[in-house]
């Protein structure tokens, strides 16, 4: 007779699209027998495991649809391997605030201190809460950007955009206009975060005009937290690429 039951409350879960819990649900009502557990406790704790799935699930596609390249958290970066790093400052990201004000965040840094991680990893927390996310490089926004244009392209309309390796590679004049907009499009609308390996005073020399990157800087840092990321490429750690301290001086 428990079988029976067992089996029909299986399939009535299946039906109800509840494939985590039915497929869950020997390995729970096992544990609620070992654990004594009420009919209440057992209900939520099949319950718990659905919605972790559906979490999960929702995440992953959020993610997908964000164009993210990798998952990467902030678990997985190493404060300790840029210690003039402000921790609790680039923590206090993660509370995401400054998606719901509408503000900028720049991570600037030679090329292998994380500032990607660290941008991945905002998109990747902005997902699991429901933020529309759009990951791009600089690069691949400026072939969208000279697409025909539209207020209902997701790097205009998602909460929050992700431009990796501003820097990395020249920009026309006509590429820097079009950046220009995107940054006016966007100005107390959506946040943007920026990933650069260019210093503000350089900005200038890399959009080729020094007007149009005060008017971006200007709109960019109104509203912005920047952190500054100084160090070695982690990377190259392991690779005996730069020599400490003690033997450059030693020299």
């Amino acid at each position: 007779m428990e079988q029976l039951i067992c089996d029909r409350l299986r399939d009535n879960l299946n039906r109800l699209k509840l494939n985590q819990a039915a497929s869950m649900l020997d390995n729970i009502l096992q544990q609620a027998e070992v654990d004594q557990s009420s009919y209440m406790a057992f209900l939520d704790h099949l319950l718990e495991e659905e919605v972790a799935a559906k979490d999960k699930r929702r995440i992953q596609t959020a993610m997908k649809t964000a164009g993210l390249p990798l998952a990467k958290t902030i678990d997985s970066y190493d404060f300790s391997f840029h210690p003039n790093l402000n921790q609790k400052e680039v923590m206090m990201l993660f509370d995401l605030e400054f998606i719901s004000k509408h503000d900028n965040v720049i991570f600037l840094g030679p090329p292998g201190v994380g500032k990607t991680h660290l941008a991945i990893s905002l998109a990747i927390k902005a997902c699991a809460h429901g933020f529309k996310v759009y990951f791009t490089t600089m690069d691949k926004l400026m072939q969208k950007l000279k697409e025909p244009q539209s207020r209902h392209k997701a790097y205009l309309t998602s909460s929050l955009v992700v431009v990796d390796e501003v820097g990395y590679l020249p920009i026309d004049s006509r590429e820097a206009y079009l950046f220009f907009q995107f940054i006016t499009w966007r100005y107390e609308r959506g946040s943007i975060v920026i990933t650069s390996n260019k210093s503000f005073s350089e900005w200038q020399e890399l959009f080729g005009d020094p007007v149009i990157a005060s008017a971006m800087l200007d709109r960019l840092l109104h509203h912005c937290r920047v952190i500054n990321i100084q160090g070695h490429s982690y990377r190259l750690r392991n690779h005996g690429f730069y020599m400490n301290e003690r033997n450059i001086n030693q020299a």
